[in-house]
Parts: C-alpha cells; sequence; structure tokens
C-alpha cells in the first residue's frame, strides 16, 4: 500500500518553522509500516532547508520515506507529473483529516486491518448488550 503523511501536526507537534516534539508513536508506527513493506510518502508544505530538516529528522529516527513529495523516487518535478501535485496513494495520513488525526495505534489498525476509523471505534464502543431490554408496552 501506497501511504502519504503529512510532518507538522502529524509525525510531530505544529511549531513550523521549527520541528515540534514527536507525536506519541508516530515513527515506531512509520517504521512498522516500513518493515511490512508499505510505500511512505513524506508529503508536505516544507521545501528546501525546512524539508531537508524534516527528513533527516526522521532519518534519524529509523524513517526512510519511499520518496518525498512526489509519486516515486526517480519523479523529475515538471516531467512526469501533471500540473496538480496530487499523489497516487492509497491513503493519507493528515492532521488536516475530516475529525482530525486518530491517534497512531488506530492508524496502524486501519491500515493493517483495512478497516475505517467507523469500523474501528463501532469495535472498541459497542455497547451492544446481549439481552434486549423489555419495551414498556410488553410484560
Amino acid at each position: 500500500m501506497t501511504i502519504a503523511v503529512d510532518f507538522d501536526g502529524t509525525i510531530v507537534e505544529h511549531r513550523y518553522p521549527e520541528i515540534g516534539k514527536e507525536l506519541p508513536f508516530a515513527t515506531q508506527t512509520l517504521r512498522m509500516l516500513i518493515e511490512q513493506r508499505h510505500k511512505l510518502i513524506l508529503w508536505t508544505v516544507r521545501e528546501g532547508r525546512l524539508l531537508e530538516e524534516a527528513v533527516e529528522w526522521c532519518r534519524k529516527r529509523g524513517v526512510e520515506f519511499y520518496a518525498i513529495n512526489k509519486d516515486f523516487p526517480e519523479e523529475e518535478e515538471g516531467k512526469n507529473r501533471s500540473f496538480s501535485r496530487k499523489l497516487k496513494a492509497d491513503v493519507w495520513i493528515d492532521d488536516r483529516n475530516v475529525g482530525g488525526l486518530p491517534d497512531w495505534g488506530t492508524i496502524y489498525q486501519m491500515i493493517t486491518e483495512r478497516k475505517t476509523y467507523a469500523q474501528i471505534m463501532n469495535e472498541r464502543f459497542s455497547f451492544d448488550d446481549p439481552k434486549p431490554k423489555k419495551k414498556w408496552w410488553q410484560f
């Protein structure tokens, strides 16, 4: 699976242009996904020196991305892509997601079990009572 991952607010706390503190289990989860042969693409607004700092920060923590701000490592800017910067990813992990960013444990579960956030939450918080309650008109 190809997974696009944002940096600020997703892997680290939002402190742009600085690098914030790592969000709990972010790099650990990313390393596990890489070990499972998922292709991770760093997809960030950072450019130039700020991008290099983010890539190096991840590299020091054992996270090597398949590609950075492009679909594949060999892609040349302006040659292989349409005008749009839209990636061909299966999943995007981004704090700007509708509903916000789930914790990294939930993200890992969603990817490895191929479940939606709603499916996981329904499983976690299922309050199905094995014995149905009687209605007021049933005696």
